[in-house]
């Protein structure tokens, strides 16, 4: 769903397709339902980037609110299972055209019906160039979009979508998509209510949705302290809470919300801070996950900066992606929470492999590094320092000065971290294309399929293509994987897209991030999602 714009040694805990359980220790298990139905729980997160609008949350701390807010005509299972929410039915014959029919009953908080025009006018609205939303291009599949994308657009609304009736409407797709109804679950695609449109702004600091929770109050979000939801008394869905709310706390230092955890303060930390992974199942027990999810952790290096264009950046990407030492790195900063990353997606996902050509350019290679930095010498002397940016308040510093360490020591040149005060400020500067550095990147999957890790992240215009990477061949390649009805073929046709991945390496991939999350002891029922974000509707208070 979003830039992480996030956080066992092994891979392992594999379901259905390829899909991970994060569920909590036996001890915390089995949602017997004798919690505090009322009480609220304290939840960890971050301040928000933009104002709470689905089409304009490309992040996961402003994610997870949007998710508790709103409903789409799909959801997702802790497992990544995909269920009919909002939807009664998405039918086609030909993968291409399809037809959605809603379920009865479904309304906004403020009483007003969720109907087809509620999804329909909401998809045209974040399709739209002209009101610039960051998940624009997850609208690109359907006929039409390119041309209310267009810098200049001459229409304010795909064709590929009408309204049939209240509780209808049709979605034509560019080409025979199958895969395409799985991934409607996300933020992106959830209605909005007609009352968004007066002010969007406005309505993104005080939303409006149709999930389970809702704002507890006008003003419920305390800009940089907190954000109070409580349960939505009218909500029908498959995510039914069994509390009765959620405060998420914003915190600017992930330390700082490790000590209120073990304090009890606050109830749920789904991502440790480095200073305690090596203690924290220990700190905490029996109150404690460490296990895959989809989610990877990289580094962008815009196309835009000097030293890193043309022949000359490609050559630089490689060496320094093969002069960081990851096993080193994952063993020595994150006690084995993370696993080097082999390619751009997750082993949590269906289809992964570490065995893509060029995967060595993402290995350890001191030698061929300072060989491929000659080579870039040769074309262009480098000059000046090479700078990774990065959030202070998500307990990054440690990896990224391993990183820059690992880089200086091996091609004999400057290397830093380039802290940021918060996560807001940094992704602010990264989407605007204003940083002028590297920059820590990374995904959680939004819906579980490699082709939401690669499409977002690297082909031409897509939402959260930060250092404006562009092949063409990536991009054909990308799209006929996806309109490819033959598993397998769509297969090597994702496989043929990432090795161009990893010869560009438009980002650099470091590792894949365990859920490594704890909680506190007046809390049970504890699960972390397969996209590693608790399922906060199903934990229960003592």
């Amino acid at each position: 769903m979003r830039k992480t714009r996030i956080a066992s040694a092994a891979i392992a805990v594999v379901v259905g397709a390829a899909l991970v359980t994060a569920c909590s220790s036996s001890d915390s298990t089995g949602g017997g339902g004798a919690g505090d139905g009322s009480a609220i729980i304290n939840a960890w997160s971050g301040e928000p980037q933009n104002p709470l609008v689905p089409t304009n949350t490309s992040e996961n701390t402003g994610g997870r609110v949007v998710d508790s807010i709103f409903a789409g005509l799909v959801s997702y299972t802790p497992e990544g299972g995909v269920e009919n929410e909002v939807a009664d039915s998405i039918d086609t014959t030909d993968g291409q055209n399809y037809t959605v029919t809603l379920k009865d009953g479904w309304q906004f908080t403020d009483g007003t019906p969720v109907t087809a025009k509620s999804f329909v006018d909401a998809w045209n609205y974040g399709a739209l160039s002209t009101n610039a939303q960051l998940q624009g291009s997850f609208f690109d599949p359907i006929q039409g979009y390119d041309e209310v994308a267009a810098e200049n657009p001459t229409v304010q609304t795909m064709s590929g979508l009408k309204v049939v009736d209240d509780k209808t409407f049709t979605i034509e797709l560019k080409q025979p998509e199958a895969a395409f109804p799985d991934r409607l679950g996300f933020a992106a695609y959830y209605p909005l209510p007609e009352v968004a449109y007066k002010d969007i702004a406005a309505f993104g600091e005080n939303p409006i949705g149709n999930g389970p929770y809702k704002f507890a109050q006008e003003g419920a979000w305390q800009h940089n302290v907190r954000i109070d939801l409580v349960t939505n008394p009218d909500y029908a869905g498959n995510r039914k809470p069994a509390n009765g709310g959620v405060s998420f706390i914003l915190y600017s230092n992930l330390d700082t919300a490790y000590t209120d955890l073990l304090s009890n303060n606050v109830d749920v930390l789904d991502n440790v801070p480095a200073s305690a992974v090596t203690t924290f199942e220990s700190d905490l027990p029996g109150r404690t996950v460490n296990q895959p999810s989809a989610s990877i952790e990289t580094f962008t290096i815009p196309g835009r900066l000097a030293h890193f264009g043309g022949e000359e950046g490609a050559l630089r990407r490689q060496a320094i992606s093969k002069a960081i030492n990851r096993d080193q790195i994952t063993e020595q900063i994150f006690n084995k929470t993370r696993t080097p990353a082999k390619d751009f997606t997750s082993p949590a996902i269906d289809g992964w492999t570490g065995d893509l050509s060029d995967v060595a350019n993402v290995e350890y290679d001191p030698e061929g590094a300072k060989a491929l930095w000659a080579q870039a010498d040769a074309i262009a002397p480098w000059s000046g320092t090479f700078s990774i940016a990065y959030n202070s308040d998500g307990g990054h510093q440690e990896w990224v000065d391993a990183v820059s360490n690992s880089i200086r020591n091996t091609l004999g040149i400057e290397a830093q971290g380039a802290p940021y005060p918060t996560f807001a400020q940094l992704r602010t500067e990264a989407t605007n294309r204003t940083i002028a550095t590297a920059f820590r990147s990374g995904w959680q999957g939004d819906y579980p399929q490699q082709y939401g890790f690669l499409a977002q992240n690297y082909q031409t215009g897509g939402s959260s293509n930060d250092g404006e990477y562009s092949n063409p061949e990536f991009d054909r390649l990308l799209r006929e994987s996806a309109g490819e009805t033959d598993k397998t073929k769509a297969q090597e046709l994702t496989n043929q897209a990432q090795e161009i991945l990893l010869n560009d390496l438009p980002a650099v991939p470091t590792w894949y991030r365990n859920a490594a999350s704890g909680w506190s002891e007046n809390v049970t029922n504890v699960k972390i999602g397969w996209d590693g974000i608790p399922i906060y509707n199903e934990i229960e208070k003592n």
